[in-house]
């Protein structure tokens, strides 16, 4: 299943989940590019964005207005649609309108290929960025091993390149894949520091030693942090 998380009180910018495109919600408009790969559900903390959610057959779940993070707000929704220990669980964000479906079925074929292994607690992707897109705070940064697993993730421009030119910047895209099990297992530990200073909830699963598996993909979406970036998407949705 997949499962968006929908905050209505976005503290960098209120209300963005239902923010309009092209005369649909943005939370709404993900949702619908997702839809072919997997059953979609919206997990959401206000009765507003359920009625809209209602309006258009998409299934939504309220949740609690405490949630620290998305992805303990879709663990709420999980154990409230019952789902089973096994099934892959996919966390899209809400403000990622423009998400290609190859994307997210990357996410998933790498879910369900690390299925069985207990040390990676979770799956997610990256695209290449440019060096002067790497000096932006709002596109996260992470840096892999040989095997593409995630070393750290950071709003900073990491790696820092000390004494030469660097291009080869790796780009994290908020989309995260689990099984059930796996989820309830990341929702349990214990919030670090990291993830309180960095506001990336990866860095947790991290902290405690556990693996985050990445995969490369190409993609032209973005995610919409700012209200430029809600001009941006307008911009992009009449093209």
């Amino acid at each position: 299943m997949i499962i968006i998380p929908a905050r209505i009180g976005s503290s960098r910018f209120p209300n963005k989940v239902l923010a309009d495109i092209g005369g649909i919600p943005m939370v709404i408009r993900t949702a619908m590019a997702v839809q072919d790969i997997d059953a979609v559900c919206i997990a959401t903390d206000a009765q507003e964005v359920i009625d809209i959610a209602d309006q258009y057959d998409i299934k939504a779940v309220m949740t609690s207005e405490m949630h620290q993070s998305g992805t303990d707000r879709i663990y709420e929704a999980a154990q409230k649609l019952g789902l089973d220990e096994n099934e892959i669980i996919i966390n899209v964000q809400g403000d990622e309108p423009f998400i290609e479906t190859a994307v997210v079925q990357a996410i998933y074929d790498l879910t369900a290929k690390n299925r069985e292994d207990e040390a990676i607690m979770m799956n997610s992707c990256y695209k290449c960025i440019s060096n002067p897109e790497a000096d932006d705070p709002n596109i996260v940064k992470v840096v892999t091993d040989t095997d593409d697993i995630a070393l750290y993730f950071s709003r900073a421009k990491i790696p820092y390149p000390r004494d030469h030119h660097f291009d080869d910047y790796k780009g994290h895209l908020g989309i995260y894949g689990f099984t059930m099990h796996s989820l309830k297992m990341f929702c349990n530990l214990k919030d670090s520091a990291l993830e309180h200073i960095e506001k990336l909830e990866q860095l947790r699963a991290l902290h405690h030693g556990y693996k985050v598996a990445m995969i490369e993909v190409e993609t032209e979406s973005f995610g919409i942090d700012t209200p430029e970036d809600l001009e941006r998407a307008v911009k992009h949705h009449r093209l």
